[in-house]
């Protein structure tokens, strides 16, 4: 995930040691100056121009690309929060829609569920808020939806606060370079936040600077596989490569599936009450999937999920609450 371009912006015998530092020895030591500059100065050459690191995107922008983000690559997700931004420009706009509207913008983006946090997001917003996106990061975190990731991305991106903002690309570059291994576990460990509140550079506007161009890094150059180790400007004190590019040896990577799976079906079906313009008979469901065990229990998922609304007479919709 990503951050506006609008914010400002000799190694030591053994690279882990010198790059890790600790967070006794204050979070912008030597750590901080073997990685910051490199990196920063990297981002403002190579930095992808994506509409929610321009300026005019806002808070409400920062915080739409966030969601849409998630587990979704920057190709899928340009063309639907143009989309999105152009029907819904302020979080009251979304608000006064009904959610299941959200849903449908959402399209093929996949984790629909995203866009229903995104609108009662959007409805906590206009009324706790007067409609913007607050600014502080404990009332970012109050709101619905809103993880412990997307309030620092948003307090930091959006506002140029100082926050360690740990997404998946972060916490790769993070344990190759500091910690000298090929992958960061599968779920983020309070090491993990020690460390990176640890290289957090002390200036607000650097520190921001330093979460969106540490994020891009992991996303174009230190990637989950061929890694492009020739262009990375920390490539010379990364303790990984120093020590050969050791193989993963902690538990086995997860990979996701698609195909075949309740995801899959989840998405037909919702695919088919995203193009109706009214309820939908069970027969019309029915017709999408031809497991009848894993096409209900994927039905009855949506339902419980508050993604889809049944009916009398066996009919359903997308959600007008």
């Amino acid at each position: 995930m990503t951050a506006p371009t609008k914010l400002p912006h000799s190694p030591a015998d053994h690279p882990a040691d010198a790059l890790a530092g600790t967070p006794d020895a204050g979070s912008d030591g030597a750590s901080g100056h073997l990685l910051h500059s490199p990196v920063i100065a990297w981002f403002d050459a190579h930095a992808r121009d994506l509409p929610w690191r321009r300026p005019e995107a806002g808070a409400w922008g920062v915080m739409v690309s966030e969601f849409m983000l998630q587990q979704t690559p920057v190709n899928r997700v340009l063309p639907v929060y143009e989309q999105w931004l152009a029907r819904w420009p302020r979080p009251a706009d979304l608000a006064q829609e009904a959610p299941g509207e959200a849903v449908r913008a959402w399209g093929r983006l996949g984790y629909p569920r995203r866009a229903l946090r995104l609108h009662g997001a959007a409805v906590a917003i206009t009324e706790r808020h007067g409609g913007d996106v607050p600014s502080d990061h404990a009332q970012l975190l109050a709101l619905p939806g809103i993880g412990e990731y997307t309030a620092a991305a948003v307090a930091s991106f959006a506002y140029g606060q100082r926050h360690a903002v740990l997404d998946t690309n972060v916490r790769r570059v993070l344990a190759r370079a500091v910690t000298g291994v090929q992958y960061p576990p599968n779920a983020t460990t309070a090491a993990e936040r020690r460390l990176a509140r640890a290289l957090l550079p002390e200036d607000e506007r650097t520190a921001a600077r330093w979460a969106a161009a540490s994020m891009e890094l992991g996303a174009l150059v230190c990637t989950a596989k061929n890694e492009a180790c020739h262009r990375c400007p920390i490539a010379a004190q990364c303790a990984w490569r120093l020590a050969g590019k050791p193989e993963h040896d902690g538990p086995p990577r997860r990979g996701q599936t698609y195909a075949g799976t309740d995801r899959q079906v989840r998405g037909k079906l919702l695919a088919v009450l995203r193009e109706a313009h009214g309820p939908v008979p069970q027969a019309d469901l029915d017709r999408v999937w031809h497991e009848p065990v894993q096409r209900a229990r994927a039905l009855d998922g949506l339902v419980a999920d508050g993604l889809v609304e049944p009916l009398p007479g066996g009919l359903y919709r997308l959600p007008l609450t």
